[in-house]
């Protein structure tokens, strides 16, 4: 019976070892949460999109007494089209911004331009807000739209961007 108590305390290494090896093994396994270096790529273009979507939407809606901020750089035509981007705002998952293209005072269409994409969950929180987003925008002709349950971050940076955009329209 001897023999067989001195054998337990060296069960129990064993298996402390193997429990630690097997932790290891999973941990190494793990794959860490990084942006990849092409989907980091994107996030400059908005900023500097931000005077060329300007110069493609020369003409301004009638509606402001002033040319506009540094977005607007056209001449002032009652029926035109006005393409305006947001600020980028930086939400705790990443940078949101949003381009509106208005036509007579009216937004036509909402874009989001920059926003999470650096894990396959923002993409899929991003594939249903996004569009939820837009039609609320769309439909409410303002930044005073709900939030997507699920995507609350990307829901606040998204009106902030909206707002800065409408605000340099001049709506």
């Amino acid at each position: 019976m001897h023999a067989l108590r001195k054998s337990r305390p060296l069960r129990r290494i064993v298996l402390a070892s193997a429990g630690t090896v097997s932790a290891l093994v999973m941990l190494l396994a793990l794959k860490p949460h990084t942006t990849p270096e092409v989907a980091a790529a994107p996030a400059p273009a908005p900023s500097s999109s931000s005077s060329t979507a300007a110069g493609s939407g020369n003409s301004s809606s009638g509606s402001g007494s002033s040319s506009g901020s540094g977005s607007s750089s056209g001449t002032g035509r009652s029926t035109g089209t006005k393409t305006v981007t947001g600020d980028t705002v930086q939400t705790r998952w990443g940078p949101v911004q949003v381009r509106v293209t208005l036509r007579n005072g009216k937004i036509t269409d909402v874009t989001a331009v920059a926003y999470p994409t650096d894990n396959p969950r923002d993409q899929e929180i991003n594939s249903y807000a996004l569009p939820e987003l837009r039609r609320e925008a769309l439909a409410a002709q303002s930044a005073d739209i709900d939030s997507v349950s699920g995507a609350t971050y990307t829901s606040d940076g998204y009106k902030q961007s909206l707002q800065s955009a409408l605000d340099s329209a001049g709506l």
